[in-house]
C-alpha cells in the first residue's frame, strides 16, 4: 500500500472526530471549517469510503464511521510518535518556542506578572501562552508544559505540585470602610457574596456554604450573590466594591500586597484540597527549554514564600 502524503488531511480527520464538529476542529487548527472539510473528503476520496456519517439534529454532528474508529488510535499514537521525533530535534537548546497552558484567571493574576523574570534568564525561549479553559491534548496541540489546578492526576502527564491554596474572604477598602467592621462571620450574610464557578466540575473545590460552615455559620442564607464563571473576574468584581469574594490565595497574593484587596477574619484558616500542578509528558522531561521554566516556577513559589 502506498504511503498517503495527507498528513495535514489525517490532522484535520483527527481533530473533527474528536470534536465530531468541523468547526471545532478548525478552531483548534487555526484554519476555517470549509478547510477542515475539504480536507477530510480528500482523504474520504483517497481511501474511497466514508469517514463520518453526518447527523443533523439542527446542528450537524460528526460520527465516525466504524472502521474510522478502528483507526484513530493508531493514527493519534503516530501524531505522539512524530511530535516526540521532532521535538527530540530541538530538545538540544533552549532557544526556540516554548508553548505553555494555564487558566485565563492564573495567566492573568499570577503567571504574567512574573513572565519578564524568566525571559530574562532564558532570552532565547520564546513563551507562547494557550489560556484555554478546558484540558487541551499536549501531543496533538503541541504543548510543552503546563500549570493545572486540581488533584494531581492526569492521564498521560507527569504532574508535580507547584503550590497549595488557601481559601478567604476578601473585600476592598473601600467597602470596609463603608461597613466599618465585620464582628462575626455571620455579618457577612448581610453583604453581596462573590461565588467563584469557574471551577464548579472539580470535586473538592471550595464554596462559601464550606467556608461559612468552617467558620461556624449555621444559617447560609444569603442577602444578595454574584455568580462568576472566572476567578480573576471574580477578583475584580471585589476590588470594585461590588460584594465580598471567597478568594483563592495564589490568586489574590498580589492584591493584597497592594492594597487593592484586604483579608476578612484571618484567624479562620481554610486549606482547599486543590493545589496547582506543573504538568508535562515524560517523554520530553529531558528538554532543556522545558526544564528551565519548570524550575523557574518553583523558584518563583519560592521567591513568593520569601517574601510572605
Amino acid at each position: 500500500m502506498k504511503l498517503p502524503i495527507y498528513l495535514n488531511a489525517l490532522r484535520a480527520f483527527e481533530a473533527s472526530a474528536r470534536h465530531q464538529s468541523f468547526s471545532a476542529a478548525a478552531a483548534e487548527l487555526h484554519v476555517t471549517p470549509a478547510a477542515v472539510g475539504q480536507l477530510v473528503r480528500s482523504l474520504e476520496e483517497w481511501l474511497d469510503a466514508p469517514l463520518f456519517h453526518r447527523m443533523n439534529s439542527g446542528k450537524i454532528r460528526l460520527i465516525p464511521t466504524e472502521t474510522a474508529e478502528r483507526a484513530l488510535p493508531d493514527i493519534r499514537a503516530g501524531f505522539d510518535k512524530l511530535m516526540i521525533g521532532l521535538e527530540r530535534l530541538q530538545e538540544s537548546s533552549v532557544s526556540g518556542v516554548l508553548t505553555v497552558t494555564v487558566s485565563p484567571a492564573f495567566a492573568a493574576k499570577w503567571l504574567l506578572p512574573r513572565l519578564d523574570r524568566f525571559q530574562e534568564i532564558c532570552s532565547e525561549t520564546d513563551v507562547r501562552l494557550d489560556t484555554n479553559l478546558k484540558p487541551v491534548n499536549f501531543a496533538v496541540q503541541r504543548v510543552d508544559i503546563g500549570v493545572r489546578y486540581g488533584l494531581g492526576h492526569w492521564s498521560g502527564l507527569k504532574s508535580e505540585k507547584l503550590m497549595d491554596e488557601e481559601v478567604y474572604p476578601v473585600c476592598s477598602p473601600r467597602l470596609l470602610r463603608e461597613q466599618r467592621h465585620f464582628g462575626h462571620p455571620g455579618e457577612l450574610l448581610r453583604e453581596t457574596l462573590i461565588h467563584d464557578l469557574s471551577m464548579d466540575d472539580h470535586t473538592g473545590f471550595p464554596t462559601w456554604s464550606e467556608w461559612l460552615k468552617k467558620a461556624g455559620v449555621t444559617d447560609h442564607e444569603t442577602a444578595h450573590n454574584i455568580q462568576i464563571n472566572n476567578s480573576a473576574a471574580v477578583l475584580q468584581s471585589a476590588i470594585d466594591g461590588r460584594g465580598i469574594a471567597l478568594a483563592r490565595s495564589v490568586m489574590v497574593r498580589d492584591d493584597l500586597a497592594s492594597g487593592n484587596l484586604i483579608r476578612l477574619f484571618p484567624e479562620i484558616q481554610f486549606n482547599s484540597p486543590l493545589a496547582y500542578y506543573v504538568v508535562y509528558r515524560p517523554e520530553c522531561a529531558e528538554q532543556p527549554r522545558m526544564q528551565a521554566f519548570r524550575d523557574w516556577l518553583f523558584s518563583e513559589v519560592n521567591r513568593d514564600e520569601r517574601q510572605q
